[in-house]
């Protein structure tokens, strides 16, 4: 449980991360270097490293203080907080505040951060006279806006109907934190490197080395 929520938390970091670099590029570009220098990059990396485990270290501590059942088995395909939460019988209303309070604080205030970086960004565009300029400049974004709306769709959709969703179906409850988990990380790869031109090279080169073998 906290390995999944804590990496889950930094993941969310990262696409901060990713999105105050892309800001910074694009409406400081000739301060870009001294901005971000191998210092402040390495801070930024050691803070999305303590909130992840400082949010979610108190979930697990907070499971033993409850009561279960006699099971031992969730209704669940990996060690999910609510998931667990549930097998209890004892009051779990600080359990599930908490769980709630964790994650509005990853994914509504990255969000925040996000939209306001995208604001400064797609403010300093428009300032833009070329459209080349604007073009290009898009373009640098265009992956990581793909990256945040397939990570965050499918963990707010799963946050919601778990607190909220009493008449959903398990399976959609499975099949959403599943998405969640696996998605992101199968589909980062392939938004990363679709423009990348050695990986399109090299996927060529295959190709027609299949049809010259199959053609012989």
């Amino acid at each position: 449980m906290f390995f999944i929520h804590s990496f889950s938390a930094m993941r969310s970091a990262v696409l901060v991360a990713m999105a105050f670099d892309r800001c910074i590029a694009i409406c400081n570009p000739l301060r870009y270097t001294s901005i971000l220098s191998n210092k402040i990059i390495a801070e930024i990396g050691a803070t999305i490293v303590v909130r992840g485990v400082a949010l979610v270290m108190p979930m697990p501590l907070l499971i033993p203080r409850l009561k279960f059942y006699s099971s031992n088995v969730i209704s669940h395909s990996y060690c999910e907080h609510m998931a667990v939460v549930k097998l209890a019988y004892a009051d779990i209303r600080i359990n599930n505040l908490y769980g709630l309070v964790v994650a509005l604080l990853v994914s509504a205030f990255d969000l925040v951060c996000i939209a306001l970086s995208y604001f400064l960004i797609f403010r300093a565009v428009l300032r833009l006279q070329s459209k080349e300029a604007h073009y290009k400049a898009l373009n640098t974004c265009a992956a990581h806006i793909c990256v945040i709306l397939i990570a965050y769709v499918p963990f707010l959709f799963s946050s919601l109907t778990h607190r909220f969703g009493h008449n959903v179906p398990l399976y959609i409850h499975i099949l959403l934190a599943d998405f969640y988990l696996l998605i992101p990380p199968m589909l980062n790869p392939i938004v990363y490197g679709v423009k990348t031109k050695e990986i399109w090279d090299g996927i060529l080169k295959i190709v027609l080395k299949r049809k010259v073998h199959f053609d012989n």
